[in-house]
C-alpha cells in the first residue's frame, strides 16, 4: 500500500485543509474534526485503498484502516501538514458545524475520547507486556517443563529475573507512561511529565505494592498526609499531568523568553511535584481504588452474570465510542493482579461479530456484499469489528442484535470458567498468546460459542437478501 497516497486522497475527499480541523487516531481509525459534513466525499472515502469504513460519531468523522495500518497512514498525514493540529485545538474551532457536535457530544463523551488519545501511544507496550506476561507463565509450567525432562528447580534464577524485568516494567513505571502522554495531548513538554511520573515512583517513596502487602508503611507528611509511590497507578498521573501540561503552559506565557528555559520547568515541577505528591495522589488514588474494588465486584458476579452483561453489551459501547473506559480498568486489573478478565469478555464480544458477519457472508447471493462480509469476519476475528459493524451487521440491524446475544453466550461461558488473559488489547485469535497460563482451551470454547451462536442466529434468523434490497 502507498500510504502517502491514501493519506492525500483521504484528506482530499475530507475536504482538505479547508474542511479539517483536527486530525489525531485510535487504534483502529483516522479520527477527523471537519468543519462541513456535507464536504466530505463519503463514496471516494470508502473506495479508497486501505480504508474499511467511515462513519460520524461524537462530532467525528471516523475513518477505519485498522491496527498498525492506521499508524502510518496517519504519518504521512502529518507530513501533509495536519500533524500539528492536535485534537484540543479542535475545540478551539469557531465554524457552527464543530460548535454543533460539541453541544451533541456530552462531557463524558469527551473525557473518555481524551482519555483514550492518552492510551493510544502507551497500548502497544502494555500488549508487549502481556505477551511477555504469557510465554513467561507457559515457559514456567509444570506440564511444559516436564517435556523437557526438566522441573522449575532446573530453572536458573537469573533467567527468572530477566523475565521479570520483562513482565514488570512498563507497570511499574506506567505513572511515567501515562504522564509523559498526557502531557503530549494537553500541550505541555513530553519530557516534563515523563520527569513528573518519574517522581511519583521514585524508589525512595515506599513503594505501592509494598504497602498493599503490610510490608512496608506510607511516609505520613504534615502530620495527617500518607504518601507512597505509585505504582501500578493512572488516575494520579493522568490528573497532574493535565494539570502540570496547563500549569506550563500559563507560566510559559508570563515569564519572558529570556528566562523561559531556566525558570519554566523548574517552576512547574516544583509546583507540581507538592501538588501531586501530597494532593493529586492520595486523593486520586482512593478513588482509583475505589473504582477497583467495584470493578471487581462486578467481575464476581455469581451465575456467569459479569459474562452475559459484558459480552452482551460491550460491543454496542463500541459503537457509542467510549469503548476507551476499558483501558484504564484493564491496566487497573493487569496493574493490581496480573491478570485481565475484562479481555476473555471483551474476546467473547468480539468473535461474536465475526460469526454474525460470516453468517451474511455465507448467506448473501450479492457478490458485492459477500466481498465485503467475508474479509470483515477476518478482520473481526483478528479482533477488528468496526467493519463488521459498520459495514454489514449494524446496516442491517439483526445481525448485530444476534451478535449482541451470541457476546452474551460466549461471555457467559468465559465467567463460568473464569478466564483471565495476562495481558490486554488483543483480542480473539490473536488474544491466544494471552491464556498461555492453562486456558488456552477453555478460551477457544468461549470463542466457539461466541461465534457460533451469532452464526447460527444470524443465518437463521438475522438476514435474507430482502434486507438488501430494502436498502
Amino acid at each position: 500500500m502507498d500510504y502517502k497516497k491514501v493519506a492525500k486522497e483521504v484528506t482530499d475527499a475530507i475536504g482538505g485543509k479547508e474542511n479539517i480541523s483536527s486530525i489525531t487516531h485510535c487504534a483502529t481509525r483516522l479520527r477527523v474534526m471537519v468543519k462541513s459534513q456535507e464536504s466530505i466525499d463519503k463514496k471516494a472515502v470508502e473506495d479508497i485503498e486501505g480504508v474499511k469504513g467511515a462513519f460520524f460519531n461524537s462530532g467525528q468523522y471516523q475513518v477505519i484502516f485498522g491496527t498498525g495500518t492506521v499508524n502510518k497512514v496517519f504519518e504521512e498525514v502529518a507530513k501533509l501538514g495536519y500533524g500539528d493540529v492536535n485534537a484540543n485545538e479542535s475545540s478551539k474551532a469557531s465554524n457552527d458545524e464543530v460548535k454543533r457536535s460539541n453541544v451533541q457530544g456530552n462531557v463524558f463523551k469527551k473525557a473518555i475520547r481524551t482519555f483514550g488519545d492518552v492510551f493510544v501511544p502507551i497500548i502497544p507496550v502494555l500488549v508487549a507486556t502481556g505477551l511477555f506476561m504469557g510465554l513467561r507463565g507457559l515457559l514456567t509450567q509444570e506440564q511444559v517443563l516436564a517435556t523437557f525432562g526438566i522441573t522449575s528447580d532446573d530453572i536458573s534464577p537469573n533467567f527468572l529475573l530477566w523475565t521479570q524485568v520483562l513482565t514488570d516494567t512498563a507497570f511499574a513505571f506506567l505513572p511515567a507512561l501515562v504522564c509523559w502522554s498526557t502531557f503530549r495531548v494537553f500541550g505541555g513538554s513530553p519530557v516534563i511529565g515523563i520527569v513528573l511520573g518519574l517522581m511519583l515512583v521514585n524508589p525512595s517513596l515506599p513503594n505501592a505494592y509494598a504497602v498493599a502487602a503490610g510490608t512496608a508503611s506510607p511516609i505520613i507528611m504534615f502530620g495527617f498526609i500518607p504518601v507512597v509511590g505509585y505504582q501500578g497507578t493512572v488516575l494520579p498521573a493522568f490528573f497532574a499531568g493535565i494539570l502540570g501540561a496547563k500549569l506550563e503552559q500559563a507560566l510559559r506565557k508570563k515569564i519572558p523568553d529570556t528566562f523561559d528555559l531556566l525558570l519554566t520547568p523548574f517552576t512547574t515541577l516544583l509546583i507540581m511535584s507538592v501538588l501531586s505528591l501530597f494532593i493529586i495522589g492520595p486523593i486520586f488514588h482512593s478513588l482509583e481504588t475505589v473504582v477497583l474494588n467495584a470493578t471487581e465486584v462486578v467481575l464476581n458476579l455469581p451465575f456467569g452474570l459479569s459474562g452475559i452483561i459484558v459480552g452482551g453489551l460491550q460491543q454496542i459501547i463500541v459503537v457509542t465510542g467510549i469503548h476507551h473506559i476499558f483501558n484504564f480498568l484493564e491496566v487497573q486489573l493487569l496493574a493490581n493482579f496480573g491478570k485481565n478478565a475484562f479481555n476473555a469478555l471483551i474476546s467473547a464480544a468480539t468473535a461474536a461479530q465475526a460469526g454474525a458477519t460470516l453468517a451474511v457472508g455465507f448467506k448473501t447471493k450479492d457478490k458485492k456484499l459477500k466481498a465485503l462480509a467475508l474479509p470483515s469476519s477476518l478482520s473481526a476475528s483478528l479482533g477488528i469489528t468496526e467493519p463488521a459493524i459498520f459495514g454489514v451487521n449494524l446496516r442491517f440491524v439483526k445481525p448485530f442484535v444476534c451478535a449482541l446475544i451470541g457476546g452474551a453466550c460466549g461471555g457467559f461461558v468465559a465467567s463460568i470458567f473464569g478466564l483471565a488473559g495476562t495481558g490486554m488489547s488483543v483480542t480473539v485469535l490473536p488474544g491466544m498468546l494471552l491464556y498461555l497460563n492453562g486456558q488456552l482451551l477453555q478460551y477457544i470454547i468461549s470463542l466457539l460459542v461466541s461465534a457460533g451462536v451469532a452464526f447460527a442466529l444470524t443465518y437463521t434468523f438475522g438476514y435474507n437478501d430482502k434486507m438488501l434490497e430494502e436498502k
